[in-house]
C-alpha cells in the first residue's frame, strides 16, 4: 500500500518517528508521501525522505501560509523540488474555511505553484476546503483542459476518454470532502481523488457515495496523519499503519476485496508520483472480488467510443496489454487458473472479445466444468458473426452464463457507438445470439452503459421483451 499523504514531520512524531515508520513497514506500507505546508516543513520532509527509504517528499505552500509567498519562496520551493526524493508540489490550493489569508492572495499563490509544477513536470497535491468552485476553476484554467472531450468532439465522435486529451495533467485532490458531482468534476479535470479516515465515520455517507461513483483509476488513499484517525481509533493520534481501516471501508463501499483496493490505489499512486510500475507481461488471469477473469485476447471486432483499451489497458490495477503474438494457449490459461473452485466463477472477459478465440475458450471452459467450477462469458455478442455460425449450441454445457454488451436499444446508435467490423448487420446479429443462447438454456444478461445519450430504460425494456436479465453498467467503471 501507499499512504499518499502523511505529515510525518509533525512534532507529535518527534518521540517515536522511527517506530512509526517501522510499524508502517510491517503493515505493508511501501511508500509514504509527506507534503510540506510552508518553507520550514518543506525542508523537513525532504530531510525525512533521505532518512527513511519509505518516505517521499512533496514541497509547497499551503493556503494557510500563502501570505509567506514571494520570489524567494518560489526559488526555495523550486530548489527543494529538484531533489531526487521529491515527487510532487504540495500541498497547495485554497482554504476558505480556516485560512485568514485573503482569497485573492490564496488564488494567486495557488496559480503560481500550479505553474511551477507544470514547468517542472511534477504532479500537485491539492488542499481544498469550502472552495471547490474556485479551486477547480483555477486548476482547469491553468492547464487549459476544463472541458470534457465529448463536449468538443461530438457526442459519440471520439474513441478516447477525456483523460487521454489531458495526459500532461497530474494531481490529486487530497483528503476529499466534497459531493458526488464535485468528485466527478475532479476526475474530469484529470485529478485523482484521495480518501482519508473520514470515509470510515458513521456520518460520512456522502463521502462514501462519492467514492463509489468515481472511476477506480482515480482512487487514492491517505491518512493525513497525525490528523483524521479512522473510526476504530478515533480520538487517538493517526499514523500510516492505520491506513488499513480506510482501505477496508473503501472495499466495503466499492464491493471489492481489500486486496483489490490495495492493488488499485498502489498502482494509481505509482502512476501519479512517477514511481516504478511493474507492468511486465499481461495478466493471463486476474482476480476481482471473488471471481477470476481470463484475458484471452486484446483483439476486438469493435472500436467502441468509450473503450480505454488502447489508452489505459489496466483494470482494477491489473495490467492487461498483451505484446503482439503473446495470446495464451489453453494450457497456459489452465495452469494460470489452478483450482477453479477457489472462485465463484471463471469469467472469460479480458481486454478484447473472447469469442475471437472460441476453440481455446471452449477447451478451457470444458476443463473448468470438469473440475466443478462455474463459467461466464462477457461478450459483445458478435460470436456468430465471427464464427459464421451460431455458437450458442457450442457454449451449452460449457458456459453457465453470458453477459452481452448491448448498450443501446437503437441500431443506428449502436453502430455509431461500437463501430463494429461487421457494419450494419451487427446489431441484429447480436440480438440473434441473445435469442439463441436463451433457447440453449444459458442464463443471459444484456447490459447497457450509462453513457451520455443512451436511453438505458429502453434497453431494460428490450431485455424484458427478450426474456433475459438486464444490468446497468457505470461509465468509466471497469471490472
Amino acid at each position: 500500500m501507499i499512504d499518499s499523504h502523511a505529515h510525518l514531520d509533525d512534532e507529535r512524531f518527534d518521540g517515536d518517528r522511527d517506530e512509526v515508520v517501522a510499524r508502517a513497514r510491517e503493515a505493508g506500507i511501501e511508500r509514504i508521501v509527506c507534503p510540506g505546508i510552508d518553507l520550514a516543513t518543506s525542508r523537513k520532509v525532504v530531510e525525512l525522505a533521505h532518512r527513511y527509504d519509505e518516505v517521499l517528499a512533496a514541497v509547497g505552500i499551503q493556503p494557510q501560509h500563502a501570505d509567506s509567498w514571494d520570489d524567494a519562496a518560489l526559488a526555495e520551493i523550486e530548489r527543494l523540488a529538484a531533489d531526487g526524493r521529491c515527487v510532487a508540489i504540495g500541498e497547495i490550493g485554497l482554504d476558505y474555511a480556516r485560512s485568514k489569508v485573503p482569497r485573492p492572495r490564496q488564488q494567486e499563490v495557488f496559480e503560481a505553484q500550479l505553474g511551477l509544477a507544470r514547468r517542472l513536470d511534477l504532479p500537485v497535491i491539492v488542499h481544498c476546503r469550502e472552495a471547490f468552485d474556485d479551486c477547480l476553476a483555477i486548476f482547469g484554467g491553468e492547464f487549459g483542459h476544463g472541458q470534457d472531450a465529448r463536449a468538443t468532439q461530438g457526442e459519440f465522435g471520439h474513441g478516447q476518454d477525456a483523460r487521454a486529451t489531458r495526459a500532461a495533467v497530474r494531481g490529486v485532490m487530497h483528503c476529499f470532502s466534497g459531493t458526488v458531482p464535485t468528485a466527478l468534476r475532479c476526475c474530469d479535470l484529470g485529478l485523482m481523488v484521495s480518501f482519508s479516515g473520514t470515509v470510515t465515520y458513521p456520518g460520512s455517507g456522502e463521502l462514501r457515495a462519492a467514492a463509489k461513483t468515481i472511476p477506480a483509476e482515480h482512487l487514492l488513499v491517505e491518512t493525513d496523519c497525525p490528523y483524521l484517525p479512522p473510526q476504530p481509533i478515533r480520538g487517538q493520534r493517526n499514523e500510516p499503519a492505520r491506513i488499513v481501516h480506510t482501505v477496508e471501508a473503501l472495499a466495503d463501499v466499492l464491493e471489492l476485496s481489500v486486496e483489490d483496493v490495495q492493488r488499485v490505489t498502489t498502482a494509481n499512486a505509482q502512476i501519479l508520483f512517477g514511481l516504478p510500475v511493474e507492468e511486465g507481461e499481461a495478466s493471463i488471469v486476474y482476480p476481482i472480488r471473488d471471481s477470476l477473469y481470463v484475458n484471452l485476447t486484446n483483439r476486438c471486432t469493435n472500436e467502441c467510443v468509450f473503450c480505454p483499451r488502447s489508452t489505459n489497458p489496466r483494470v482494477k490495477g491489473h495490467w492487461l496489454r498483451m505484446a503482439e503474438g503473446s495470446e495464451p494457449s489453453a494450457d497456459d490459461v489452465i495452469r494460470a487458473i489452478g483450482d477453479p473452485t477457489r472462485y465463484d466463477e471463471i469469467v472469460f472477459c479480458g481486454f478484447g472479445e473472447p469469442t475471437l478465440r472460441l476453440p481455446v475458450m471452449l477447451q478451457v471452459a470444458e476443463w473448468v466444468k470438469s473440475k466443478g467450477g462455474r463459467t461466464r462469458l462477457n461478450t459483445n455478442g458478435q460470436g456468430d458473426l465471427i464464427a459464421k455460425q451460431p455458437i450458442a449450441p457450442l457454449l451449452k454445457g460449457r458456459i453457465d452464463a453470458v453477459s452481452v454488451s448491448l448498450n443501446t436499444a437503437d441500431a443506428a446508435q449502436y453502430a455509431e457507438m461500437s463501430r463494429s467490423a461487421f457494419g450494419e448487420r451487427t446489431y441484429e446479429g447480436v440480438l440473434d445470439f441473445v435469442r439463441m443462447a436463451m433457447r440453449c438454456g444459458i442464463r443471459v444478461t444484456v447490459t447497457a452503459l450509462d453513457y451520455p445519450g443512451v436511453d438505458t430504460g429502453a434497453v431494460e425494456r428490450m431485455a424484458k421483451e427478450l426474456g433475459v436479465e438486464f444490468r446497468l453498467r457505470t461509465y468509466k467503471q471497469l471490472g
